[in-house]
Order: structure tokens, then sequence, then C-alpha cells
């Protein structure tokens, strides 16, 4: 009896013992601090900072600048958010901006394991934050217009829209505004505007039309032309007004002048105008509903359209309205359904922003909306195959010339796009060279970007970037000692070029960049009339249902000159929110 008596005291003894002890001290996944690392992205090193707790990943800041001009800033944001989150680097990449969120990803890593983390652990422990799992709730939002698409077009209509006091909603798909707006890296073609009178260019409405008909082949309606001509310079004036003047006047192949218009620091047109439309909707209090997709367009008993329905991170939205603005961009983006209308070019690389499917043609078309060039698809020339970015039609405009393998050149490099690619695709290996010096580089700031992505060549010789390129030196040095006697008497005797010859290339170093013809718009969607109104199979406008950009056709015909584009978009969106505007009334 003793024995037990002892043996449960001692039990109790022990029992009590850990009800006092400590409780065991919880593993560590970081040792607590901040941390910093950087990873290469397009153009420079992207740098994060994050700061850990012994459990936790407590802050992450994200330094892209200079990185990616339309997409750092964004893919910044969202990936700092995405990773504190998650408490791991392991995240999605963000579309359409894919090298700088790997970027982020890389360095985020390495600070973290500088921090003593074991990535996979931080893995396996993931939060889960309900994105796509959680069920959805079903909203109804009551609204007088839904504009479909934060793209240029969006932007101008949204614009207007809140300036006139109207009540809307603005729509995107993507996580970040911009679009293929967002790719335009030249300029936007304007006629008799004040910045060509105050620098002395004759130009007139007409001539415009003429040129985009011409370099359309005739396909486009000549009665958006004349629109988009005559409409051109109250554009010009109007970005004037909300602070994104284009007052750098030059030429773009297929124009008769100089009519393009650009920043006056040579930057692209389309980061220009985005960050610009941005930084004016804030101003004005609009908010963009990002990651939306609308689905589906609604029409009531007698036709008229009254709602549309989306998708949303968290929520099912019907938003019941008077009035929608189609603005939600071309199908550049979707592989599947351009090659229905153009199976040969299956395969080939697109320049367009991943949010370019063709939702916008295929939510018109289910309502009866009749389709006009759908099979005209645009390829730029000047591609850089290995990233998909566009070298600017500027560059050429502003004196550089293209050369094959063999060294020389071989067509007028200011044709037609279409012109220009056909002739690239003529040469050996279906490729060639864009060749520029120094000074031409100083004068168009567009130039930069390519060089801190690495995509030039450069030699302080002809002969010696000759090398680099494989070609024979002797072979490419006379080709532009003969060029530069074509500037010197502005006569191009082989070729017949007479733009873009203001200037010789004589001063070293000298550039190249290897490029070749990619995806680059598609100039047929809904079919319009020139008050933006969505005209349907039967060539009557759906009452209330208006587009403007690439989600239209008839503007461009059977090929788009380089800065109509830009024009059709502030042009066409401005018309589209002033059509709209009028009808709820």
């Amino acid at each position: 009896m003793k024995k037990l008596i002892c043996v449960i005291l001692s039990l109790m003894m022990l029992l009590g013992a850990a009800a006092f002890a400590e409780p065991a001290p919880v593993e560590k996944l970081f040792t607590p601090g901040t941390y910093s690392a950087e990873a290469q992205g397009i153009f420079v090193p992207v740098k994060v900072q994050i700061t850990v707790s012994g459990n936790e990943i407590t802050s992450v800041l994200i330094d892209a600048t200079g990185e990616t001009p339309e997409l750092g800033g964004m893919a910044a944001g969202t990936l700092s958010e995405s990773i504190l989150n998650a408490q791991t680097p392991n995240v999605d990449a963000l579309s359409g901006a894919t090298v700088t969120s790997n970027a982020i990803i890389a360095a985020a890593t390495e600070a973290l394991q500088a921090a003593g983390a074991d990535i996979a652990v931080l893995d396996a422990q993931r939060r889960d934050t309900g994105a796509g799992t959680k069920e959805k709730v079903d909203k109804t939002v009551d609204t007088e217009i839904v504009i479909i698409g934060a793209g240029g077009a969006g932007m101008t209509a949204a614009i207007m829209t809140q300036q006139a006091g109207k009540n809307f909603v603005l729509l995107e798909k993507m996580p970040y505004a911009g679009g293929n707006t967002t790719k335009a890296t030249g300029g936007m073609n304007a006629a008799e505007t004040h910045y060509q009178k105050e620098q002395g260019i004759e130009d007139s409405k007409a001539l415009f039309a003429a040129d985009t008909m011409k370099g359309g082949h005739a396909l486009n309606d000549p009665e958006l032309v004349a629109e988009l001509a005559n409409s051109s310079s109250d554009a010009i004036d109007w970005l004037d007004t909300i602070d994104a003047p284009l007052p750098k006047i030059s030429f773009s192949g297929g124009a008769s002048v100089n009519r393009i218009h650009a920043p006056e620091d040579g930057s692209g047109v389309g980061g220009f105008l985005v960050d610009h439309f941005q930084s004016k909707l804030e101003e004005l209090g609009v908010s963009i509903m990002y990651n939306t997709a609308a689905t589906e367009l609604l029409i009531d008993a007698d036709g008229k359209i009254c709602g549309v329905k989306a998708e949303g991170e968290d929520a099912n939205y019907t938003f019941n309205c008077k009035a929608v603005i189609l603005a939600s961009g071309g199908f550049g983006a979707n592989e599947e359904m351009y090659t229905q209308y153009r199976p040969d070019l299956k395969g080939t690389v697109t320049t367009n922003a991943p949010g370019a499917t063709g939702d916008g043609i295929v939510m018109a078309q289910a309502l009866g909306a009749d389709l006009v060039d759908i099979e005209q698809i645009q390829l730029h020339p000047t591609v850089e195959q290995t990233t998909s970015m566009l070298i600017t039609e500027s560059v050429r405009g502003d004196g550089a010339i293209l050369v094959n393998q063999g060294g020389k050149r071989f067509t007028n490099e200011l044709l037609t796009r279409d012109a220009v690619s056909a002739a690239e695709l003529a040469q050996e290996g279906q490729y060639a060279y864009i060749i520029f010096d120094q000074n031409l580089r100083d004068h168009l700031k567009a130039i930069e970007k390519y060089v801190k992505a690495g995509l030039t060549k450069e030699a302080e010789t002809i002969e010696g970037l000759a090398e680099q390129l494989e070609i024979d030196p002797e072979t490419l040095a006379k080709t532009l000692s003969d060029w530069n006697e074509c500037v010197k008497n502005q006569r191009d005797p082989e070729f017949g070029r007479t733009t873009g010859m203001n200037a010789d290339l004589t001063t070293p170093p000298y550039y190249a960049i290897k490029i070749a013809p990619g995806i680059h718009h598609t100039m047929g969607g809904v079919k319009i009339n020139t008050k933006a109104e969505v005209i349907n199979t039967e060539g009557q406008a759906i009452p209330g249902l208006y587009a403007a950009g690439e989600v239209t056709g008839g503007v461009h015909g059977g090929n788009r000159l380089g800065g109509n584009a830009v024009a059709d978009i502030v042009i066409f969106g401005r018309i589209a929110a002033q059509s709209a505007m009028e009808y709820i009334k």
C-alpha cells in the first residue's frame, strides 16, 4: 500500500511539474529583421526589401522604377500584396509583365533565404487567401453607362463622361489599365493642328483622309475615315486640356507630310497617355473596377441595351444600365481567334497586351452585331522576336535604315507596314536589322529602353558593327555610305524613299537591332457608324450600344497607318461618350 501511495504521489508531482512547465518553444521561420535583394528585370535590376518577424512576413517593398514603363509599377504593387498575403515568394506572375514579375519573385526569394527561411516550408504553410476558392456573392449595381475596357478608348470615354457629371462604371478585366495603348510607341496622327501650324508644317484633313484610305487599300469606311481626319485637331486640343500635350511632330510610314504627334521628350505615346489618363481619372475621382471581366451584354424586350453581366474576384455582377460603351480592344493576343480568320499566322509572335482577346467582339456578336474587315490583321515590320518588343516606327521615321543579312537595303523603309513586312519576309531568314547612329539615339528617348533591354548591338565603327552581325564589313560600309549620299542629295534612286531623310548616319557609335514581323493590330471588329453606334447584321444601330478603338472595324481597312490607332482611340472614345450621353437623356 505504501508503495502504491508513493507511486501515485510521484505521478501527481510529475503531472504538477508538467502543468507549470514552460511550453516548448515554437520553431521560428525567420530571423527577425529587414532584408534586401535584387534581380535583373527587362531594363533595370528590380529591388525588393522584406521585413520579417520570427514567423511572419510583415512588409514587402518593391522598387521597379525604370522597369517596364507600362507595367512595372503595377507588377510591384500587385506582387507586393500577393507575397504578403500568401507569406511565400512563390506567387503567380502578373500577366503581361512576366519578366518583371519573375525578377521580383527571384529577389524576394533571395531576401527571405537571407532571413533564414526555408522556401519549401513557406510554400507548405502558404496562407489560403481564398482567391478563386470562396463562393462569390451576387451583386446588382444600378448605373447609367457601363464602359467596358480601361485602355485608351475606355479611359477617354470615362474622362468625358465624368466631366459631364454622368453616372457610370468602368470595368477592366486585367489588374491594370492601358491595354494595347501601353504598346503604342510612336504617336498620334492629326491634321491642321496648332502644333503643325506653329512649326510651319502644311497639312490638310483631306490629305490625312486620302493617306489613310490609300494606306488601307481603300477597304476603309470612307465616312469613318473622314470623321477620323476631321476630328483629329480637336482631339489634340482636348489632350492639351487634360495636360497630355503631343507637340513633337515627325514622319510615319504612309503619310504624305509630318503628321504624327508625340510627347515633347520623344517617349512612347502609349505609356505617356495612359499615365496622364489615369492621373486625370484620379483627379476626377473615378475608380476603375480591376479584375472585373464583362461576360454578357443584356437587352430588353425592345432590343435595347439594359445591362451587363461581369465576373469580379469576389462577386458576380449585374449592372443595370441604359447604355454600354465597348472599348475592350482587339484580339491580337488570342491565337485561337485570329487563326480562325488567318490560319497562316499560327505561331507568329505578337506585340499585343495579354488582355487583347476579343471578348467584346464575341459579346457584341451575340446581340447580332455585324463584323467588318475581321480577317485584316496587321503585321508590324520591326518586332524583336525574343521579347516581342515593338521597335517604334519613329526610329525609321527619324532616319534609320533596314538591311538584310547580306548587309544591303532591300526596301523603302517607310512604306506601309504591310509592304515593309512583306519585304522582310522575302529576305533570307525572313528577318532584317534596323541600323542607326548615336545622333538618332540622342534625339529619340524611346531608344533608351531598347539599349537597357540589351536588344542592341553597338560598335564605334560600322565595320565593327558588321562583324558583330556576321555581315561582310565592306558591304555594310558601302550601304551606309550610299545611304548617307542619298540623304545629302535628298534622293533615293534605288528605292524611292523621300521622307525620314533629315539626318545622315555618320555619328558613332553605330547600333543595330535584329527584327522581323509580328502581329500588331487587328483592323477588323464590330461595325460602327460615325456616331460610334454598333450596327447589326440588318444595318440598324443596336440601341444603347457604342464602341470605340480596336474592338471596331472599318477605320483602318486593310492596313493601319502608324499613328492612326492612337487617333482612333481618342477620337472615337470621345464620340462614343458623347453619343451615349445624348442617348440616355
